[in-house]
């Protein structure tokens, strides 16, 4: 089998994987459902709710007007968390903590947006104050198959990138690690390959108690792919070309399947 390396633009791309599906290429990573499915923050966080997973009170969809988005901020109450629906690395955020700063942030926010993804859309969801940031690395084959590999802690950050990433968790109760929901919306965004979901583990308010909420996932691997390679023993890469060739999951170490199934 040829492999032919491309830039990371071409592995977001739904449209460059059905190019290569119909000229019999195949391509190591998400289907193109998948894709569009996760291109779009706000679809995939739609997604997770039907799912039954978590997420913080927020818009449901695009907030297209600067006065729609005044009114889903009184509504969920600040502070509020303004996202671009498309890319990453922090930009196209901003936190509002009133009227006005919320006014002048919703058009900042999608300024930028625009100019780093040539998508200027945005969402709203409650600013999660103090939180946790955890990463579930999973793996999934052409058979239906799910696992998922621990989790890692990316809690330390500077300006909204990660800094160190842990693993396990030193947060992490037992009963969190099961990770279910995780799992359920593996299934629902017909999951094949290597991905990676996150979530905030924290309290919307002082006083309540600690959950996790689901704010997105990503479809290629990470920064923190080699710290889940080191404690697992589990080759991510290597995986990922055997299941695109159609291997299954069965073909994991014993060790590693009884560790952390997914059910």
């Amino acid at each position: 089998m040829r492999f032919i390396p491309v830039t990371v633009s071409f592995l977001k791309n739904p449209h460059f994987v059905e190019v290569c599906t119909s000229c019999n290429i195949h391509f190591i990573g998400p289907s193109p459902r998948a894709m569009h499915l996760l291109e779009d923050k706000a679809v995939s966080r739609a997604l997770a709710k039907k799912a039954g997973v978590p997420t913080p009170p927020g818009s449901e969809g695009v907030v297209g007007k600067e006065q729609e988005a005044l009114t889903i901020a009184k509504r969920i109450g600040y502070p509020v968390m303004i996202k671009a629906v498309a890319g990453g690395g922090g930009r196209g955020m901003r936190v509002a903590h009133n009227d006005i700063s919320l006014a002048k942030g919703y058009h900042t926010a999608r300024s930028e947006a625009e100019k780093a993804f040539g998508n200027s859309g945005v969402y709203i969801e409650k600013y999660i104050e103090n939180p946790h940031h955890i990463e579930i690395q999973i793996l999934g084959d052409q058979k239906g198959h799910i696992i998922h590999l621990g989790e890692r802690d990316c809690s330390i950050q500077r300006r909204n990138q990660k800094v160190i990433e842990e693993s396990p968790s030193p947060l992490l109760e037992h009963k969190f690690r099961k990770l279910r929901d995780k799992n359920r919306q593996g299934r629902r965004q017909n999951r094949r390959g290597c991905a990676l979901y996150q979530c905030r583990h924290g309290g919307i308010r002082c006083g309540q108690p600690w959950q996790f909420l689901f704010p997105r996932s990503q479809q290629t691997d990470s920064s923190g792919t080699p710290v889940t390679e080191e404690v697992t023993g589990i080759d991510l890469v290597r995986y990922q070309i055997l299941l695109a060739m159609g291997e299954s999951l069965a073909t994991l170490p014993e060790r590693h399947r009884n560790q952390r199934p997914c059910h």
